[in-house]
């Protein structure tokens, strides 16, 4: 009896240690399918930044999102994501966001800024190369000013906005490397109604309109107070005329 409890708990000490085993092995399973996903996403995001202008656009509109988040602003009220307009031409313009201000006036921003260069810029071992990759990125930064100011946003019949239009670089290093080296940029920009925003730039800008919006709520909330007011000092008169 003694003999064969003792090969039932081996036994069943073996099972157990067979299981646990098993388990092991899937959870070993699961992380190896785990970082092979990771990785993969990992070269997706650097395919990304590297070539893909389709997904690096994707990307900057997600980095532009997130600051939008951020401000206080709500989407579907203060700002419009993605919003189709028709030109003077007939033609139709889908900037990235429209930032819609007090008072009926609209604010573009335009994230489609190319990083492929400043990506090379960053990642070239050869130090040789880079005043190469660096040029490029500050062509891709003119080439984009210039055709935001080709794109005359301001002037589409249906959307009265301000006379300039905000080209967000969503790394801030990149315009930084390309500010150092060509200091005229931001004023080059400006003099086309072209504003350069990074994230934290970007994020200030939004703060101050959130803020004239809560001040244009007050606004509207002291017209309405003074307005009822006004009818109940009127209710007031008219109750006083009956007694009389």
């Amino acid at each position: 009896e003694k003999i064969k409890t003792f090969e039932k708990k081996v036994e069943d000490s073996q099972k157990e240690s067979i299981s646990m085993h098993s388990a092991l092995k899937e959870q070993l399973l699961g992380l190896k399918d785990l970082n092979q996903q990771m990785a993969k996403e990992a070269t997706n995001l650097t395919k990304a930044l590297k070539g893909d202008s389709k997904m690096q656009g994707n990307w900057g509109e997600l980095v532009l999102e997130r600051v939008l988040e951020k401000s206080g602003l709500e989407k579907g009220r203060e700002y419009e994501v993605q919003q189709s307009f028709t030109s003077q031409e007939g033609g139709r313009i889908m900037p990235d966001v429209i930032i819609n201000l007090p008072d009926g006036k609209k604010m573009v921003i335009d994230s489609k800024v190319s990083l492929t260069a400043y990506e090379r810029y960053v990642n070239e071992t050869e130090e040789t190369q880079k005043p190469l990759h660096l040029k490029n990125h500050l062509i891709a930064v003119k080439n984009r000013v210039e055709e935001l100011s080709k794109k005359n946003y301001h002037q589409l019949y249906d959307m009265e906005s301000p006379d300039f239009v905000l080209l967000f670089i969503p790394i801030e290093a990149a315009f930084a490397v390309a500010s150092n080296e060509y200091p005229q940029l931001y004023g080059d920009a400006f003099d086309k109604n072209i504003i350069l925003v990074t994230p934290t730039t970007l994020l200030a800008v939004l703060k101050t309109i959130d803020s004239m919006w809560q001040n244009e709520k007050q606004k509207q909330n002291a017209i309405e107070i003074a307005t009822q007011a006004g009818a109940l000092y009127d209710s007031f008169v008219n109750l006083t005329e009956e007694l009389k």
